[in-house]
């Protein structure tokens, strides 16, 4: 069978960079409650969030990394560094799994606090300990805030024959996702949790938005031009960005919201994401398209110094987003030990995107360490004029 999908052109995209990093700072800031400085994140603003653009983000970058392999080296050998990558999320995910809870006990023990075991979570473990545990290593049971990993994981375990078939029926792969989408949120199909419930992030659902990156990576940014680059997809686009931020707006304020029929209101509120909304999606759509418009991957922005922590942390984007989730738990009982005055939330903010800025810069530079220093050229023996 013939490949008909186009491979992204040589050279990393610091836009990918750039959009991850944000997404793990967004991620951060909104997993810290009764914090006023997650305001700045967009998830206040549309129907959309960091979790719609890390999902994306990850199929895109998934595809790009994968599908020259799996053309060249076949099947087998892109499946099999495929699943290399899910053993080292899913080493990730018990990781931090275990050091969640850890500092969770620890704080409940210490300070006498029981109620935030309930608050996070992970009151099971008091119960029956092994069986929690059990269903944490089978990602059944997931702690608060601790569902876009396993999200992940389960994504990407199924994306070998999912890239196999982009490749070379791109469009009719991504229609085949659009059914499942579809499906799933008309059968009510999602994965069950533990000890009770379905997950927050309902992959048959969410895989729409994965498979949708990786499309658009393998030629459907192209095959999406004259859309993207019409007179009329900018103004439709924005009004209906203006829309979402209107009707999310009258979702947290009441008194906003009675200003609009309450049918109109109720429509979107609350914002369905653990079956990613139509409207969701579209919002998304919209967004994707107007950035592939008007950033575009040569923008002069994308070199300057104001940028570079950002981009750092999409480049060292696992190490990034599992101190980040640790981090929201430390912060959010920082505030819960203080004031918690706007300017204690504002320290604990921009301490915390320091610490992730940090850990990014280091893993950046320990990878240079990790490959072999390039040799010196023989320096150019002098002239027996030179040395007279």
């Amino acid at each position: 069978m013939d490949i008909h999908a186009t491979l992204p052109g040589k050279g990393r995209d610091l836009r990918l960079d750039l959009f991850r990093g944000i997404a793990n700072w967004a991620i951060f800031l909104d997993h810290i409650p009764n914090n006023a400085i997650n305001w700045v994140t967009t998830r206040n603003y549309g129907f959309s969030d960091a979790a719609d653009l890390f999902v994306f983000i990850s199929g895109y970058t998934a595809s790009f990394v994968y599908a020259k392999m799996m053309i060249e080296r076949g099947f087998i050998v892109g499946s099999t560094r495929l699943l290399k990558r899910v053993w080292q999320l899913y080493v990730a995910h018990v990781l931090l799994f275990v050091i969640y809870i850890a500092a969770i006990g620890w704080v409940a023990l210490r300070y006498s606090d029981p109620e935030i075991i309930h608050e996070f979570n992970i009151a099971g473990l008091v119960d029956s300990p092994i069986q929690t545990i059990t269903q944490g290593l089978l990602l059944r049971f997931k702690p608060l805030n601790l569902d876009v990993l396993p999200l992940y994981i389960v994504l990407m375990g199924f994306f070998p024959p999912v890239l196999w078939l982009l490749l070379r029926r791109p469009n009719l792969t991504m229609l085949g996702s659009l059914a499942l989408y579809v499906a799933a949120r008309h059968y009510g199909w999602n994965l069950s949790g533990y000890p009770t419930g379905v997950w927050y992030f309902n992959p048959f659902c969410w895989q729409v938005l994965f498979v949708f990156g990786a499309w658009y990576a393998l030629g459907g940014a192209r095959e999406s031009r004259s859309l993207i680059w019409s007179r009329t997809m900018p103004v439709i686009g924005i009004g209906y960005l203006v829309f979402a931020m209107v009707m999310t707006l009258a979702g947290r304020f009441p008194d906003f919201g009675a200003l609009f029929p309450a049918w109109l209101v109720d429509a979107f509120n609350p914002n369905d994401k653990t079956n990613l909304a139509p409207y969701r999606v579209l919002h998304f759509v919209v967004i994707a398209f107007l950035v592939t418009r008007f950033v575009r991957k040569d923008w002069p922005g994308l070199q300057s110094p104001w940028l570079d922590p950002l981009i750092k942390c999409g480049q060292q984007s696992l190490q990034v987003f599992c101190v980040g989730i640790f981090l929201s738990f430390v912060g959010h009982f920082a505030l819960m030990m203080s004031s918690g005055s706007l300017l204690a939330q504002l320290g604990v903010s921009l301490g915390g995107l320091a610490i992730l800025t940090a850990v990014a810069y280091y893993g950046n530079w320990s990878k240079k360490q990790d490959k072999p220093a390039r040799p010196q050229p023989p320096s150019a023996p002098q002239s027996s004029a030179a040395n007279a």
